[in-house]
């Protein structure tokens, strides 16, 4: 999806916006919380977007192997235009900083603005893993395609093995069996995903990785 999204396709650009706006919006509502320009978050994710798909956009120019991988660079995108963003707002920030009796670094905290970003960040990837294995899934099989829509009954939905097993008339343990399988599916695009993210990163990297990613949300 980002090779495509990088080459100009509209429908990959929508899905990359939708992903990962929410850890561009993390970042900045962490540096700005509190301060006159939490009302210009919305401009500045715009200017992130610009940036990455804009005429030999930033994303264009990504590069796969810096350390890292993507999120390394979706960060330094979004922190240089919180930046640039400041720095144009200057007498802006002075005045509403004098007014409030102080001064403030923003890039004091870096720890607690990586921390906010990378809880998004993990959610972005996690779901776009579950988009790689519907990719996969429409590549192979009805069986395949019916293991992705187990998962979303069972995670989505909440539903139990045994409610989804009465609503498709299937006997509980095949279901039980073809969850088991939908997850290994799952970890397979979850790897893919990463592996794409950090290229540099070893089988047993990635694997850890993608523990890392999936904890908060067991």
């Amino acid at each position: 999806m980002l090779r495509r999204a990088a080459r100009g396709e509209p429908e990959d650009r929508e899905e990359f916006a939708r992903l990962y706006e929410p850890a561009v919006r993390a970042y900045l509502r962490a540096r700005w919380k509190g301060d006159l320009w939490i009302q210009d978050v919305d401009d500045v994710v715009q200017n992130v977007f610009l940036a990455c798909f804009g005429e030999n956009g930033v994303l264009a120019r990504a590069d796969a192997d810096r350390p890292g991988g993507f999120r390394a660079f979706l960060y330094g995108v979004v922190r240089n235009k919180a930046l640039d963003w400041e720095r144009r707002s200057s007498r802006v920030r002075v005045r509403s900083l004098e007014a409030a009796g102080g001064a403030e670094d923003y890039e004091a905290d870096q720890e607690s603005l990586g921390a906010a970003f990378d809880r998004a960040w993990a959610r972005a990837v996690l779901q776009e893993a579950v988009l790689r294995q519907e990719e996969l899934a429409r590549a192979r099989d009805e069986a395949a395609r019916s293991r992705v829509e187990l998962l979303r009954l069972r995670f989505n939905d909440g539903l139990p093995i045994r409610e989804i097993a009465k609503r498709w008339g299937v006997e509980r343990d095949h279901l039980h069996h073809e969850y088991a399988r939908a997850r290994r599916d799952y970890q397979k695009a979850l790897a893919e995903v990463v592996a794409y993210h950090h290229p540099e990163a070893t089988p047993a990297e990635v694997q850890r990785e993608c523990r890392r990613l999936a904890e908060p949300f067991r």
